[in-house]
Order: C-alpha cells, then structure tokens, then sequence
C-alpha cells in the first residue's frame, strides 16, 4: 500500500532510501564494511517498489545504480562500466523490476477488489433501507360476509385501492380487487375455519387497473352460536418493498458474480504469477550459470575485487530465486482452503523441529517442550507456523553459547488457545513491534541473519485465516516470544497430549 497519494511525498521517499543507502554504505565503507553498499541499495529499491509506485520505483533505480557506480566500482567517481559488470546491473535491475511489477499487480487487483466490495456494500445497505421504510404505509381495513360480499371499507383501503365506499360495498371483493392467492382459495378458507386467522401475500388490481402485492391478515367473526359471519381483511401494500427485494436479491446474484469474477481473476492472477516466476528463473539461471562458467575461466586472471563482484552476482541470484519462491509462496496461502481437523500440536512441534534441525548446525540446543494440548486447524498451514517461527528461534539463538528454546501454550480465555514459541536471542526493540510481521520487513541485518522478511508474513496470514492473532514480544539482546492464537471449536474436547 502507498504510503501517500502526494507525488512528493512518494518521489521524496525513493531519493531518501537512496540517499539512505548511499551515506549508510560510505559510512560502513570507513569501517572497511565494503559489502554493504549492494545489499543496502538493493533494500533501498524494494522499500521504493512496495511504498511509493512504480515510477519513484523507477526513479530510485537510476539513482542507486548511479550511486553504485560512482562511489563503489572502480574506477572510483567516475561512471564508467566494465564489460565484466554488465551482468551485475542487470541482476541488480532485473531484481528491481520483479519488485515493481508484483506491487504493481498487488496494488491494482487490492484497488478493483476493495473499490468492488464497496459500491456494492453502498448499494445493498441504501436498497435495504430503503426496503424496511415502506414498513410505515397506511393500512387499509374492510370486512366482507361470509359470501365474500364487501360490508365496511375504510378510507386507508380507498386511498390504497381508489375506489369509495359507496362504490365498493354491496360489492365482492374477489371480484372486485381481482385478488390472486397464493394457493386454493378453499384451502385458505379451511385454515381460517379452523384457526380463525389466516395471513400471507395477496396480488390485488386497483381501480385504474394497476396491481399491488399486500401482506394480508384474516380475522374470522363468529356469533354467540360460533357460527362464522363475517372476515375482517388488514392489507398493508408491500409492493414497493418486494420491488426492492427482488432488486436487493438481483443485487445479492451480482454480488455472487462478481465474487466468481473475482475468484478467477485471482487464479488467472496465480497462473501468470507461476508463468512469469518461471520466465524469470530461466534468465536467473543464465545470470548464474554463465557467472559460473565466467568465474571459472576468468577467475585466475581477475583481481580480487572482480572474483568478489562475481560471487556476489552468484549470491544475489540465489536471492533472487529464494524472493521469487518465497513470495508465490506467500501469494498462494492467501488463496489456498483450509482442511480444518483436530490435529496434535506435539506431533507437528516434533516433525518442525526435525525439519529445522538441519538448521542447527550441530549447535547445543537446550529444547523445553511443555504437553501441548491438541489444536483445531489447517495440519499442513500450522505445521508451516511452527517450522518458521522455530526455524526463527534457531537463526536468532546462533550467537549464543547455550541456546534456549521453549515451545508452551496458554489459556487466553474460555474460547482461545495461546501457543507460543520463546529463545534466548537477539531478540528485538518493541518500538518496532508493528514491523514484524510486514512483508520484506526486516529488524536484522541480512549480513547478520539470513531470510527474505516473508516468514512472519506467511505466519500471520495463516493464524488470521483460522480466525486468531499473532504478536511478539521481545528485548533487545534478550530472547523474543512470539504467540499465535485460535478460536476453540463449540463443543471440542481439548485434550492433554505428552510431547
């Protein structure tokens, strides 16, 4: 989402990534941090791409890759670009514009979606209202003999029908109104006789010939014997308000519509997102494979800063490749169906940790497993939140002698369950809580920890399609907790499992 609709506001955000960028980079650089400068100007494109539109995206581009050149390749402060760089710019452009293409999609389908929902939410709510107003009308009453013969008419039944009393009584209603009932007039009859009250919708035809659709209610009069003598009819005109609910339900059936619409533009959008993802792999592995076959022809012929601008080439690809993969990934979970089951969150707790294991690196790992209860959800979605946020837990304990990592649960309330993962990291400044679970947000270096910034995305994103929340707590340089949470079945027994 943009951050403004001012055009300075959003170009004034691509130059200050940069500009960003650029100082943090020659800062670095005196502290001989030479490899700084692409990864900070690659961050610098991706927060113009998402943020500020395409073409400060573009703007942002131009400037990095100037800025690059001038003060990072040799020769210094000049321009100039060797052959053997060509292929660095493109990766690093090629990069760029995957970023502006998948915002720019991401934004324009969340604009048709979100413009869609409203006009339609406008309209129903305004016919709606509309609907129940018409509930106000005047009622008409007449009485009519047990012959169907009209013997009282009263003036709500005159301005309703445009006949007058004078005109109408003697007269038989049925006759007169031309009434159309929903089902055999005996059978209406027979009710009446037996309950003494009948109601439903009647069509009648006034006097200039025009129809009206009435909710109509039936009292019976009996006399001292019992015996039935007259009908007493109440008419309230509801044909405006079936005119509204017919529209309401046309309105209704084009919602249904363009929620299919929707629905398949969302997979065409998957399908040429899986196309494309796969027009870009074939360059980027080119990009690599050349670099590749480069690197091992050249290298020995090549200072040493052009085998580091190679295997840089090679590590960005590689990148590249994992952001691609990644955000399709991210894309598809929004989109796939959820296969709700009672699942056992020790077993998936075991087969994440096993998965992440390779993670480890050998490293002492001090496990606390408390007896998880068992779960209500996705399998294979809740599986993924535990393998990111302990895949989490294990990059963020490397710096430590002994790491710690405790998975638990809580009782939020009588209708949630709190299951939560907590290390003994880096942890994190909690000013800057609201940022975690963005997509590409990043509170760490990449140079320090590894990752694309989607893992906590895609956590959130699953927990939220099982109706909970997600949140994290953490202090810098002392560990971080992060909890999910879900709504308990009605009904569910929740039973203790041991880990």
């Amino acid at each position: 989402m943009q951050i403004a609709h001012s055009p300075v506001l959003r170009y004034g955000l691509a130059v200050l990534s940069v500009a960003t960028a650029l100082g943090t980079a020659l800062l670095l650089e005196r502290y001989h941090f030479r490899e700084a400068a692409f990864p900070l100007f690659l961050l610098a494109n991706a927060i113009a791409c998402w943020y500020a539109g395409v073409r400060p995206a573009i703007l942002a581009v131009v400037l990095s890759s100037l800025a690059f050149n001038y003060f990072f390749t040799e020769p210094l402060y000049s321009f100039y670009v060797a052959r053997s760089e060509i292929a660095y710019y493109i990766a690093f452009i090629l990069f760029a514009a995957l970023i502006i293409w998948f915002s720019a999609v991401r934004r324009r389908v969340e604009r048709e979606l979100l413009q869609s929902r409203y006009e339609l939410e406008e309209e129903v709510t305004v016919r709606t209202q509309q609907a129940s107003l018409l509930n106000l009308t005047h009622d008409t009453i007449f009485v009519r003999d047990m012959s169907d013969v009209i013997t009282y008419w009263n003036r709500g039944a005159e301005e309703l029908y445009g006949w007058t009393d004078e005109e109408a009584m003697g007269k038989g209603s049925r006759q007169l109104l031309q009434t159309v009932f929903p089902s055999p007039v005996d059978e209406i009859l027979a009710e009446l006789l037996r309950s003494d009250r009948w109601e439903g919708e009647l069509k009648k035809t006034r006097a200039d010939g025009t129809e009206v659709v009435v909710a109509s209610r039936w009292s019976l009069q009996r006399d001292e014997h019992g015996r039935a003598i007259a009908i007493l009819e109440t008419n309230n005109d509801i044909t405006e308000r079936k005119r509204r609910e017919q529209e309401i339900q046309g309105l209704n059936r084009q919602l249904a519509e363009r929620s299919t619409e929707l629905e398949a533009i969302n997979k065409e959008l998957e399908a040429f997102a899986y196309s494309v993802s796969h027009d870009l792999r074939a360059p980027l592995r080119h990009v690599a494979g050349y670099t590749e076959l480069l690197q091992k022809r050249v290298s020995s012929a090549l200072d040493d800063k052009s085998n580091h601008y190679m295997a840089m080439m090679l590590e960005s690809a590689k990148r590249m490749g994992n952001l691609i993969d990644d955000l399709l990934a991210f894309s598809r979970i929004g989109r796939a169906e959820t296969q709700k089951t009672v699942v056992s969150l020790a077993q998936l707790v075991r087969e994440a940790i096993t998965e992440v294991q390779q993670d480890a690196g050998g490293r002492n790992i001090v496990w606390k497993i408390a007896d998880l209860p068992e779960f209500y959800g996705d399998r294979s979605m809740l599986r993924l939140v535990l393998v990111n946020l302990i895949s989490n837990a294990i990059k963020f304990t490397r710096t430590r002698a002994q790491a710690e990592i405790e998975v638990g649960y809580a009782n939020g309330n009588e209708d949630d369950l709190v299951v939560f993962v907590k290390d003994n990291g880096v942890g994190f400044d909690m000013k800057y809580v609201n940022k975690l679970f963005g997509v590409f947000q990043r509170l760490h270096d990449a140079d320090a920890f590894e990752g694309t910034g989607i893992g906590l995305a895609t956590v959130q994103r699953i927990i939220h399609r099982h109706g909970g929340k997600v949140w994290g707590e953490g202090v810098v340089d002392n560990g971080a907790t992060f909890y999910f949470s879900a709504p308990r079945p009605q009904g569910q027994l929740w039973k203790q499992t041991t880990s």
